[in-house]
């Protein structure tokens, strides 16, 4: 899923940063700031492409749910796979767990959810 590939993208660097000295807790702020301006280009780069495909195939209303599941979808997976090493390295646990397939796992599942949750709020499901 979208979440998984902006999650191993987002969660190395921190990561590494935070084994090498690089990067230290006070830094997390800021380096989230810079993925997240990154995983919002990528997602509207990302939606963009998506809501075409959703009109030809669907309605403005379908493309619209898509649109907006993307953007939120890469923005969730950006802020845990930044935040994850900062947290796991604030209880004493190796950042490098951040990776785990656990929490791709979650990342995937709160990707579900998020299209669930805007598919029926748009879609008059449920």
């Amino acid at each position: 899923m979208v979440s998984l590939r902006v999650l191993i993208l987002a969660s190395p660097s921190a990561a590494s940063g935070l084994a090498t000295g690089d990067v230290v807790m006070r830094d997390c702020f800021s380096l989230l700031g810079r993925e997240a301006l990154v995983a919002l280009m990528l997602g509207a780069t990302m939606a963009v492409a998506i809501s075409i495909i959703g009109y030809i195939r669907g309605d403005a209303v379908v493309s619209l749910v898509l649109a907006l599941s993307m953007m939120s979808v890469v923005m969730i997976g950006c802020v845990i796979g930044m935040s994850l090493p900062f947290v796991l390295n604030k209880l004493g646990f190796d950042p490098a767990a951040a990776s785990a397939p656990l929490i791709i796992s979650v990342c995937d599942a709160s990707g579900v959810l998020i299209y669930l949750f805007v598919a029926s709020k748009f879609l008059a499901i449920g």
